[in-house]
C-alpha cells in the first residue's frame, strides 16, 4: 500500500508541474505569434531546436532558467507575464481564488501565490498580490541537482538581485568568482555580470528574492 500511494504521489506532482509549465507555453506562443516570427528562427535566437521551442509551447517540456530568460528577451515579455494564471494551492488553505477585492488587498495569502515551475526543479513564487514593474519579489527553491543554466551558458541581464537563504546550500556564479550560500546568508549583486545558480548538497535550496529594476535586455510588457 506504501509503494503505492508513493507512485500515486509521484504521478499527482509530475501532472502538477506539466499544468504548471503548460500555462507558460501557449504564452511564449502566442507573444512569438504576435511578433510574427517561426518556431525556427525563435530557435535561432535562443540556439536550440525548432523541436525543443515547439515542446516548450505545447507544454510538453520545461524550459530551464536561462532557455525561459533568453526566449523571453526575444519576445518582449517580462517575468510577471509568464506566471500561471491560477494561483498555487500547494502551500496552505482556503481560498484558492484572487477576487477583485484581493487587488486592493495588500495581503497575499500563502496558498494565493502565482507560480512558474521550470527545467530541472526550479520554482519561482510571486510574493507580491499583483504585478510589480519595478520589482520582481519571489520565494525561489531550487530541488536537488537544479541549476539556472549550464556551466558555458550564464545569465545577464539589468538591474540589482537581492537573495536571503531559507535553508539548504546554493551555490553562486558571479562573473569570475564563485560563493556559496547557506541559511540565514544573504546576497547583493548587479545582474549585469554574468551569472550562475545551482543546488550543492542532498537538500533543496530554497531562498527570498528579489529583483529590482531589471532593465538593459530590450524586454517590454505587450499590450
Amino acid at each position: 500500500m506504501a509503494k503505492g500511494r508513493k507512485t500515486t504521489s509521484a504521478n499527482q506532482n509530475a501532472a502538477a508541474s506539466r499544468a504548471r509549465v503548460s500555462n507558460i507555453g501557449p504564452k511564449l506562443r502566442q507573444a512569438r505569434e504576435r511578433k510574427n516570427m517561426s518556431v525556427r528562427g525563435l530557435a535561432r535566437y535562443v540556439g536550440v531546436s525548432p523541436s525543443l521551442v515547439s515542446q516548450i509551447e505545447r507544454g510538453r517540456v520545461m524550459p530551464s532558467v536561462g532557455t525561459l530568460y533568453t526566449i523571453a528577451n526575444e519576445l518582449g515579455l517580462v517575468v510577471d507575464d509568464l506566471f500561471s494564471e491560477a494561483p498555487s494551492k500547494s502551500r496552505g488553505s482556503g481560498r484558492s481564488e484572487i477576487t477583485a477585492a484581493d487587488v486592493a488587498n495588500p495581503v497575499l495569502k500563502a496558498g494565493q501565490r502565482k507560480t512558474i515551475t521550470l527545467a530541472d526543479g526550479v520554482r519561482w513564487e510571486r510574493l507580491t498580490p499583483t504585478p510589480d514593474k519595478d520589482v520582481e519579489f519571489l520565494v525561489v527553491v531550487y530541488d536537488v541537482g537544479a541549476e539556472s543554466c549550464p556551466k558555458d551558458a550564464l545569465i545577464r541581464h539589468g538591474g540589482k538581485e537581492y537573495a536571503y537563504m531559507i535553508r539548504g546550500h546554493l551555490g553562486m556564479k558571479i562573473g569570475f568568482e564563485e560563493f556559496e550560500l547557506g541559511p540565514g546568508d544573504s546576497i547583493a549583486f548587479d545582474a549585469q555580470m554574468p551569472h550562475r545558480l545551482w543546488t550543492v548538497g542532498r537538500e533543496p535550496a530554497e531562498a527570498i528574492w528579489v529583483v529590482l529594476n531589471r532593465h538593459g535586455d530590450n524586454r517590454v510588457r505587450p499590450s
